[in-house]
């Protein structure tokens, strides 16, 4: 496993394209109009059997501020996030000022950068090569996102540029990451967990620049507590900070076991609260929901039914995961939000014995047999759970083209009863056996 790489640029030059030709799926937005992608989206991609996380950096909106504002908040957020960075150029246009300015930054930063000039479909562009030279950024690669020229060899600098990622190991202390929306108390839970101040508090949103690991322990079980608080927020930007955050949750959701989504009771669930937690269930970690600041006002028994229903209609990807009303400021129901931690990390490093495993199969398919799909009806013949951390499970079969989504879901559900897996997704794959 490799570092992060950023793709950085000015609107249009194509950042989105060669995204999704790295990745190999249209992930980001493309159209040929500036400005067209309004997200942070990251993705894994692999090259010679090296895997690195791409994070396509475009599509700040920016009014009443002047260009060079945006070109260096961009620029900044990239060199923040990434262990290097794409600097993608439009080679049609030729160099401009703004590139020029960029450069001085990622120069600074000393950040490995890797420059590449897309666009050269011809001759005629590949003659303005030369011109990006001035940029001080090493040797330009002439790329072409749309026609896929190039990106083999963009790929192997790519590799070659971006270091190592060691596994980090926390022994036997559970590493848990906050996530959530800014200003939704992520800080001070933080603060609640291990008996003092230890990061700023602010009613300001995005109050806490970085990331924080804090070691603590409560009830004999050692605990690692990842605080992913957003960015501050910059001057006349109006992309939302929410979106920093969810940017600057990913390194700690990937260092972590367990992703503790918090939601703000005074505002619901929110679009931000689905869009933060997809990070966590993409990269299949285990999930627990904490419904912060219940303490806000009363609250009858009815009205938290009312909210878990809220969450399960909203969230039904996430039914698995349990939910737990806090308080980060009284501290009320920290050691249950513990305690569902510390079971999400058992369920998330279960394993299921082989003989049971296909016991368990037998009985599903007896029970209910699998349906026509595709023209043929799935034969399931034996299981083996091959991994943990998601617990996951190679099912060998007839034919997986037979195999409906559906089905897949109630052999899922008759684990899930068989075996305490809450707060960890399971991962079923399909093999034709030989």
């Amino acid at each position: 496993m490799l570092g992060t790489l950023a793709l950085l640029g000015s609107p249009n030059s194509g950042k989105s394209t060669i995204f999704n030709r790295i990745v190999g799926e249209r992930v980001s937005i493309v159209y040929d109009s500036p400005g067209v992608t309004r997200d942070r989206i990251y993705a894994k991609a692999t090259w010679l059997t090296k895997e690195f996380t791409l994070i396509d950096t475009g599509g700040i909106e920016i009014k009443n501020a002047p260009f060079q504002e945006e070109i260096r908040a961009q620029a900044e957020i990239a060199l923040e996030q990434a262990d290097a960075v794409l600097f993608v150029v439009d080679g049609r246009k030729g160099l401009s000022a703004d590139e020029k300015f960029v450069a001085k930054l990622l120069y600074k930063s000393q950040k490995p950068v890797i420059l590449a000039v897309n666009k050269t479909d011809s001759l005629a562009e590949i003659s303005n090569l030369d011109d990006f030279y001035a940029l001080g950024l090493g040797e330009p690669i002439a790329v072409s996102g749309v026609h896929g020229i190039g990106i083999g060899d963009l790929l192997d600098k790519i590799i070659a540029v971006l270091p190592e990622k060691e596994e980090e190991d926390f022994g036997d202390a559970i590493p848990f990451a906050l996530i959530g929306q800014p200003n939704v108390g992520k800080s001070s839970l933080a603060n609640k967990l291990l008996g003092g101040v230890r990061t700023i508090v602010s009613p300001l949103a995005g109050t806490t620049r970085d990331s924080i690991d804090s070691k603590f322990e409560r009830n004999g079980q050692k605990y690692v507590v990842i605080d992913t608080a957003g960015l501050v927020k910059r001057g006349k930007i109006y992309e939302s900070v929410d979106k920093y955050a969810a940017l600057r949750a990913l390194s700690a959701i990937s260092r972590a076991d367990v992703a503790v989504l918090l939601i703000d009771a005074t505002k619901g669930l929110v679009e931000q609260d689905k869009h933060v937690v997809g990070y966590a269930v993409n990269e299949g970690k285990a999930v627990v929901v904490a419904v912060n600041k219940w303490d806000a006002k009363k609250h009858p028994p009815e009205e938290e039914r009312e909210f878990r229903q809220t969450i399960a209609t909203g969230m039904k990807f996430l039914d698995y995961a349990p939910i737990v009303f806090i308080s980060a400021l009284t501290g009320r129901n920290i050691d249950l939000l513990l305690s569902y931690v510390r079971k999400a990390e058992e369920s998330f490093k279960r394993r299921v014995p082989t003989s049971v495993l296909n016991q368990i199969l037998l009985d599903a398919q007896a029970y209910n047999p699998t349906p026509d799909f595709n023209h043929g009806r799935l034969k399931i013949y034996f299981g083996n759970q091959v991994s943990i951390k998601p617990p996951t499970f190679v099912l060998f079969c007839n034919n997986p083209d037979f195999a409906h989504f559906s089905y897949t879901r109630y052999l899922e559900n008759r684990l899930r009863e068989s075996f305490d897996f809450s707060g960890s997704p399971i991962r079923i794959i399909y093999r034709q056996r030989k």
